[in-house]
């Protein structure tokens, strides 16, 4: 069963090869006879995106990744909208940036969910591989992706996935610290998000070229560092040669995420 785009408020500039490019305001989208919400937020300072999915029928509604400094307009489009946040999930631990998870069970009551590897006790629900999350009629299906971090998830949402740092466009996420490792991440995105269908459309954790989303397809045909047939040991080789600067705001960010972002 793959979704139907009814209507999204902004027109989108697609470039040559099918990558979208600028925001998208609201969007609402037909799942089997149901319709869902969906919106994408974006974070400048860690240029960090977070996802909202809603029953259009219950108005539930899940945040994948929220960010601590964008509370307030998570805040502002659930009452313009009239929805219900019941969770809040976090693809992995970040180290770029403090989750808004603890804040927002505070001021909503919502469940945090993440992955039972992640070592944070502070969560409501830790899920495995093959978990559900049902949001009204939605379904979401978390995927275990470990690879950038042992507690990666991407979230499935027919015809959508959610990849966090696991896949980025044209790239992935580094593997260099947090228990990363190139060979886990090569098997996690080739066995749980290249599976997929090639016209999934790809919505990662971060872009820093605005570009916010692509397909399986078009990651497997064309991504630098995974696309184009490259295998395993050249993948390895590659991510161990990268020589990467210290992320600049691990220090403050992954001692905050520990605690769910207090």
């Amino acid at each position: 069963m793959h979704f139907n785009i009814l209507y999204f408020i902004n027109i989108l500039k697609i470039d040559k090869v099918g990558t979208l490019f600028a925001k998208l305001s609201i969007t609402i989208i037909q799942y089997g006879t149901q319709h869902m919400i969906f919106h994408q937020f974006f974070e400048p300072e860690s240029s960090t995106y977070t996802y909202l999915l809603a029953s259009e029928q219950t108005r539930e509604a899940v945040l994948i990744d929220p960010v601590i400094s964008e509370v307030e307009q998570y805040a502002a489009f659930l009452e313009q909208h009239s929805l219900q946040l019941v969770y809040s999930l976090d693809t992995h631990v970040h180290a770029d940036h403090i989750t808004a998870a603890n804040t927002l069970r505070t001021r909503f009551g919502c469940k945090t969910i993440l992955h039972r590897n992640s070592g944070v006790g502070c969560g409501d629900i830790f899920i495995t591989d093959g978990a559900a999350i049902r949001v009204g009629e939605l379904q979401i299906e978390a995927r275990y992706t470990p690879g950038h971090t042992n507690a990666c998830t991407s979230y499935v949402v027919d015809g959508m996935v959610f990849t966090g740092d696991a896949l980025l466009i044209d790239g992935c996420g580094r593997t260099d610290f947090q228990e990363g490792n190139p060979a886990t991440l090569y098997d996690s995105i080739h066995l749980q998000i290249f599976s997929l269908p090639d016209d999934t459309l790809v919505y990662p954790g971060h872009d820093y070229k605005g570009r916010v989303s692509s397909t399986v397809g078009q990651e497997k045909r064309n991504n630098s560092r995974l696309g184009q047939g490259r295998t395993k040991a050249e993948f390895i080789t590659l991510m161990q040669n990268l020589n990467l600067p210290y992320p600049k705001q691990i220090d403050v960010a992954l001692p905050a995420n520990q605690v769910c972002g207090k």
